[in-house]
């Protein structure tokens, strides 16, 4: 995925107009953006529309569900469990143990509605909290449904007591470096897919463009999105330009015709076992991006 689009569970007209939004996932949420007394009729809402999704083609289904000190996520499961999202997204996660809890949750009614164990995923966003942040090694094998970590400024800030995360430039201040640098290193050492932060000025297209390309040059895969108009913008930022993905091939078949070398030169430059590792896995991204996306003009062709 390159792009995850939140939308708020209670809103059913931004919910089928998000399914145009070009986004590669709707991120489907009865946290931050319901209010507590809407959240029985969002999950109501959130239920018939992953219901209503099933077996059409559009983007991925993920509910964000309310954190594990809230009392709300039994009844979350209760309503969205059985309508069969692909993932479930975990709030202010704090390390593997809460992994694991979410995940013995969700076991269970999967168990009770004949689902294959671990057929819905988790995507946890890892440090909204400073408690979070100090549990970010902690993610390796705690969940065979664990597929990504995400990192949140936003609430971290709250957490933090910070009158604001950002600088008058638009980049974030020191400790949200800080910890979204972390937040990447705990997803690789992890196995996991890392996901950026969401850019809240969705009216900043070159700020959140810029913000993008960092992204996706120090190693993020996708992007989450408040506005379906970012959503544009994300899957550009994240999909390889032809010539990346030219490169990422010569590279591949330079060392496939000199399988005895472990360094060759490719335009002056020296390359070596790194920059295959780096090769293999853009393209293999690339291919899971094109398989999902067939009519999509902004992924390169085969």
């Amino acid at each position: 995925m390159r792009s995850l689009l939140f939308v708020p569970a209670d809103n059913e007209k931004k919910l089928e107009k998000a399914l145009a939004s070009g986004a590669d996932a709707l991120i489907i949420d009865l946290e931050d953006s319901v209010a507590l007394s809407a959240k029985p009729a969002a999950r109501a809402v959130a239920s018939r529309f992953i219901r209503a999704q099933a077996g059409r083609p559009g983007p991925r289904l993920i509910v964000r569900v309310n954190g594990l000190g809230t009392g709300e996520t039994d009844a979350d499961l209760d309503a969205i469990i059985p309508a069969m999202p692909h993932a479930v997204m975990l709030p202010k996660a704090e390390g593997g143990m809460s992994v694991q809890h979410l995940g013995a949750k969700m076991a269970v009614r999967e168990a009770e509605g004949d689902v294959a164990d671990g057929a819905i995923k988790i995507i946890a966003i890892a440090s909204e909290t400073a408690r979070g942040v100090f549990q970010l090694g902690t993610f390796a094998g705690a969940s065979h449904r664990l597929a990504a970590l995400a990192w949140g400024g936003e609430d971290l800030s709250a957490d933090l007591g910070a009158e604001r995360n950002r600088l008058d430039d638009g980049s974030y201040a020191d400790p949200y470096r800080l910890v979204r640098a972390m937040t990447l290193l705990g997803a690789a050492a992890a196995g996991l897919d890392p996901y950026d932060s969401v850019y809240t000025n969705f009216r900043d297209e070159a700020g959140l463009r810029a913000e993008c390309e960092a992204g996706r040059r120090d190693g993020f895969v996708a992007k989450m999105a408040i506005h379906p108009a970012q959503v544009p913008v994300i899957n550009e930022a994240f999909t390889p330009s032809a010539a990346t993905i030219a490169r990422a091939r010569a590279i591949l078949a330079a060392f496939a015709d000199n399988p005895g070398l472990g360094v060759v030169g490719i335009d002056g430059e020296m390359i070596d076992l790194p920059h295959v590792k780096r090769a293999e896995r853009l393209l293999a991204r690339l291919d899971l991006v094109r398989s999902a996306h067939l009519n999509d003009r902004t992924v390169p062709p085969a």
